[in-house]
């Protein structure tokens, strides 16, 4: 039966009287179709790289653009969705990611593609946070959990999947289009969800500016500043050979964050709207489960990159056997993403720790079976295998604790938050350690590639250690 309020009534045991499962497809489909063009570029990039003449530092901005502008937009676009509505804002940020992914597909520069994936990141930084904003707020009890568990699931496996999905597009070279269709793709999908989302997405209550939930420009200026001086030296710092200017940034942007944490705190206690809020930081296991999110979605964008360069520089894979090799992963995070859940319940509190040290065991199997210049063999497969459930048994059970227990009053505020330090880890994955493996290619050949991505693999699998150094997780409710 459907409700004739404008917004949809929760049921008794937590559904939604408005075809629950409709809502969740459509938003979980743009959920995925964002997080895939973080990754699927990875694939392409060495084929952008050859027609665009792009240096090194332009790949690593192709790859790293969409998630700055991404990562500094997330809260602003969980604060308009809940001034504006979040039907309204999922709509308008899916209109303007398929328009800027058609855009990107038909550039002609790397300048122009830059640019275009800046809109692109900023289109899915309106659209995404109204995700979990509208699982938060249309379903409850284990309703939401189980919604919550599909949304973990989709963030575990769009990232591998990424790198099958361009694999398979670049390789194919529709009408002779090389890498373009990793972004065309998105087109027809994209107007296909605003259809079913204007059709299906609850219509959202009377929704207006008020000076409690106002949108805090000079502290998202403060963090887009932070956010551009520490990705800018790590992109382009090793290959001027890390001048004075990219120090003083980063010492710059460590300066940014500290003022920008001050005035967030000042604001609140003036009683404003702080882009992240003090009370969100401080509900229970929040703190840990940030710390947790980074340190897995860096281990993850750090690994996904760097073995595609690998795979495709230095032992000459084309792209889809590059994206192919990523098989196992995709399937490891998604079956672990959908059933960790259904596990012995006094093994919960352990997953996280357990699953940061599965992937430190994996990263130094893959870096050791490709560490004399080879294919690695069929032992590769097991190796990302153990890779991909460390990162999900890490990051899922983390996400799904610290929001399983939110109140939907503060559902805008904890799922902007979390997807901006998803997007944070991945962000300084790509930057931190592909410059730590551009760094450490001496040369051309296998034999050199395979001896950067062993010592990239090494600092991976210290990042795993330190992220299981943090203790037990919180148990999900």
């Amino acid at each position: 039966m459907t409700s004739t309020t404008t917004r949809p009534v929760l049921s008794k045991d937590g559904g939604t009287d408005s075809r629950p499962g409709l809502l969740l497809g459509v938003v979980l489909a743009a959920q995925f179709m964002a997080l895939l063009d973080v990754f699927i570029v990875n694939v392409a990039a060495p084929t952008i790289r050859a027609e665009l003449s792009a240096s090194g530092a332009a790949l690593q901005l192709v790859v790293a653009g969409y998630t700055i502008a991404y990562a500094v937009l997330l809260i602003t676009g969980a604060r308009l969705g809940d001034l504006l509505g979040h039907r309204r804002m999922y709509l308008g940020g899916l209109a303007l990611f398929t328009a800027a992914s058609l855009a990107c597909g038909l550039a002609a520069g790397t300048g122009q593609l830059i640019a275009f994936r800046l809109v692109q990141g900023a289109g899915a930084a309106l659209m995404i946070p109204q995700v979990l904003s509208l699982i938060q707020r249309n379903f409850t009890g284990e309703r939401r959990v189980r919604a919550l568990s599909a949304y973990s699931a989709v963030l575990a496996t769009g990232a591998a999947a990424g790198q099958v999905v361009g694999g398979v597009l670049v390789s194919a070279d529709l009408f002779g289009t090389g890498w373009r269709p990793v972004f065309l793709v998105n087109v027809p999908i994209g107007i296909a969800l605003l259809v079913l989302g204007a059709r299906f997405l609850p219509r959202d209550a009377g929704t207006g500016p008020t000076r409690a939930r106002a949108l805090d420009l000079p502290g998202l200026v403060l963090l887009a500043a932070a956010v551009t001086l520490l990705t800018v030296p790590l992109v382009l710092g090793q290959e001027q050979d890390w001048p004075l200017w990219s120090w003083c940034s980063l010492g710059g942007s460590l300066a940014l964050l500290a003022l920008f944490g001050a005035y967030e705190a000042r604001l609140a206690r003036r009683g404003g709207a702080p882009l992240i809020a003090p009370r969100v930081l401080r509900l229970p296991g929040m703190g840990r489960a940030v710390l947790w999110i980074v340190v897995a979605m860096g281990v993850n964008a750090g690994f996904l990159f760097t073995l595609t360069l690998h795979l495709q520089g230095g032992l000459g894979h084309s792209a889809l056997r590059a994206g192919l090799t990523f098989g196992p992963a995709a399937v490891v995070f998604g079956a672990v993403g959908l059933t960790w859940r259904r596990w012995p319940a006094r093994l919960h509190r352990a997953l996280v720790p357990g699953g940061f040290l599965l992937a430190a065991a994996g990263a130094l199997a893959v870096g050791g079976l490709l560490a004399d210049g080879g294919t690695g063999g069929w032992g590769l497969y097991p190796a990302l295998g153990t890779l991909g459930a460390g990162i999900a048994l890490a990051f899922s059970p983390a996400l799904t604790g610290a929001l399983a227990s939110v109140r939907p009053e503060d559902a805008a505020d904890a799922s902007g938050l979390l997807a901006t330090v998803t997007q944070l880890g991945q962000l300084i994955g790509v930057a931190a350690f592909g410059t730590l493996f551009l760094g450490a290619v001496d040369g051309l050949g296998a034999q050199n590639s395979a001896d950067a991505l062993w010592t990239t693999m090494l600092v991976l699998a210290v990042a795993s250690v330190v992220g299981a150094a943090a203790g037990p997780a919180r148990r999900a409710r």
